[in-house]
């Protein structure tokens, strides 16, 4: 079994310094979607790697990350550089690289999400559509299951896809819902902010169930998950010819909202 914690761990190859620091981590065949690795899985590395550069006890409370080049599983090399410490809020630079190549550029701000304090406001959808388990008819995925050979994430994840919501949509917007969690232990930030890139493209919506590269991709942690499930909805606002949105909303088991993303992509080929 292929651990999350596994995949999210760092070694520092540079030492500490006051400006930065460089890691190596690895993320292998079980964090990918298709041949590449899950741009989500490489946005929580670039968080991890800010967040031990910044060390205290900061949490990515944003992630913005520019994907330059789509990666193939195995080592990876991280470089951060410091480009604010402040009281409150911190700014860390992240690259990805892989051989002599630049995967991801990420900028991640560092602070203290709010944890168990009541929002003053709050539109949150999901718990009115899905309960804070997977009904029993919602399959895990893995052998058999029609998205086993495109998402690999299921060795080290329990994703449970609710693949009704996956069908073409006859010109509705998209809503695709999901239950994920990880194996061996309670989800974390890192493993929160994954999931705000762990279901399928809603270019699946129009019938376009290619590859659909992220271009960007920007993600808020709003609080700390509790130790269960952690329920996805996916939605967009626009599938161009070329370019589509696509919002992932993250709510924990006890119906707050964790993570919040929206991400820039573009739009598969017609079959």
């Amino acid at each position: 079994m292929s651990l999350f914690t596994t995949a999210m761990q760092l070694r520092d190859v540079s030492g500490n310094s006051a400006n930065g620091r460089v890691f190596e981590g690895e993320l292998n065949k079980h964090w990918t979607i298709g041949p590449k690795v899950h741009g989500g899985a490489m946005l929580a590395l670039c968080a991890n790697a800010a967040r031990t550069t910044h060390g205290d006890s900061a949490q990515p409370v944003a992630v913005s990350g520019s994907f330059l080049w789509a990666p193939d599983p195995g080592p990876m090399r991280l470089i951060t550089s410091i480009r604010k410490r402040g009281r409150r809020i911190s700014v860390v630079d992240v690259e990805l690289t892989q051989g002599k190549r630049t995967a991801v550029h990420a900028v991640v701000t560092l602070g203290e999400p709010e944890h168990l304090v009541p929002p003053l406001l709050s539109a949150n959808p999901v718990v009115e559509l899905m309960t804070p388990e997977p009904p029993p008819d919602i399959a895990p995925i893995g052998p058999g299951h029609p998205m086993a050979g495109l998402v690999h994430l299921a060795e080290g994840c329990d994703v449970r896809p609710d693949v009704s919501t996956l069908e073409p949509t006859d010109g509705r917007p998209p809503l695709i819902q999901m239950w994920v969690r990880p194996r061996g232990t309670a989800p974390d930030v890192l493993f929160a902010l994954m999931c705000g890139d762990v279901s399928a493209p809603v270019s699946f919506a129009v019938g376009r169930t290619g590859w659909a590269p992220t271009v960007q991709l920007t993600a808020y942690l709003r609080g700390l998950p509790a130790d269960g499930w952690l329920r996805v909805i996916c939605t967009c606002l626009q599938i161009g010819q070329d370019w589509f949105d696509e919002d992932h909303l993250v709510v924990d088991c006890e119906g707050r909202i964790v993570v919040q993303t929206r991400q820039l992509a573009m739009v598969p080929p017609a079959k």
